[in-house]
């Protein structure tokens, strides 16, 4: 399945990717990103999610990925630059949140060191500035921004906590957008669905655009304006999410659509009934 570019676009791919002499990973993927949109990427493990996530961020190692086509950015193709020129631009107009935070941070450093680091990276200033960026980063995510939280190491926090402290650090200079890989799968159903309100809410509140990328077409559902389907490496479906989710298209969709969870419902009693309708 095709998208061809529209005004508004903020990134737009057409990508193939392949690891030494095997199959493509990725065959001739083509999709937009529209400013302030939350798009959803769904697919198996192995569908090419992470190497699509990777190539837009200039991560994969390129002595054994090999890729093909364009990433257009605001004008700029970003299988183009060189690696100097995409420092510039990660952490600052392409963010990423990875799927496990305690393994994301770096767990000799304290908190305060990693985010100011963080900020650093992309920003000049004194360092009353930099604690402002820092305190405001953190209420963004709803963390405290007091002296005992910032002291603490990574291991000291919860998993939600540590997850809140990696989208701080990510969207703390303002990126264009926010990759989001498997950003929820290691949570909680509670702190899952507390994260996924913070991203929306991120999303409205900045304008910055996410790429929610997961396996879970529930939870994709719940925040995105757009999903896109992956399936051995190519897009199978895309749309709206009212579309995807009501009226699927592709059979690997409507089995995706099957394969979700069930909620049981409550056995009544013909005599419960009755009472029931007695108590009215």
């Amino acid at each position: 399945m095709n998208e061809t570019p529209q005004a508004g676009v903020l990134l737009s791919m057409r990508l193939s990717v392949r690891y030494g002499d095997r199959p493509d990973v990725l065959r001739d993927v083509q999709v937009n990103i529209r400013r302030g949109e939350v798009l959803g990427l769904v697919g198996q493990s192995g569908s090419g999610k992470s190497t699509l996530a990777m190539a837009v961020l200039g991560l994969l190692d390129r002595k054994q990925a090999s890729a093909e086509g364009s990433i257009v950015c605001e004008g700029r193709d970003l299988l183009r630059l060189r690696e100097k020129e995409f420092r510039a631009l990660r952490g600052r107009k392409l963010a990423l949140v990875l799927q496990s935070p305690l393994s994301a941070l770096n767990p000799a450093l304290k908190i305060r060191t990693q985010l100011k680091e963080a900020w650093r990276a992309h920003a000049s200033g004194t360092p009353a500035d930099c604690n402002n960026a820092v305190r405001l980063a953190l209420e963004s995510v709803t963390l405290p921004s007091t002296d005992d939280f910032l002291r603490k190491y990574p291991s000291q926090m919860s998993v939600g906590q540590a997850q809140r402290v990696l989208i701080a650090m990510a969207v703390m200079h303002r990126p264009a957008l926010l990759i989001a890989d498997e950003a929820t799968s290691a949570l909680d159903i509670i702190t899952q669905a507390e994260i996924l309100t913070l991203f929306r809410q991120l999303n409205r509140s900045t304008g910055m655009a996410i790429l929610y990328i997961s396996h879970d077409l529930a939870s994709v559902g719940g925040i995105c304006d757009r999903i896109a389907i992956l399936h051995q490496g190519q897009i199978v479906e895309l749309g709206t999410t009212e579309q995807v989710l009501t009226t699927p298209q592709h059979e690997y969709t409507r089995r995706l659509m099957a394969a979700m969870p069930k909620i049981p419902q409550p056995q009544i009693s013909p005599q419960e009934k009755t009472e029931a309708a007695a108590a009215k």
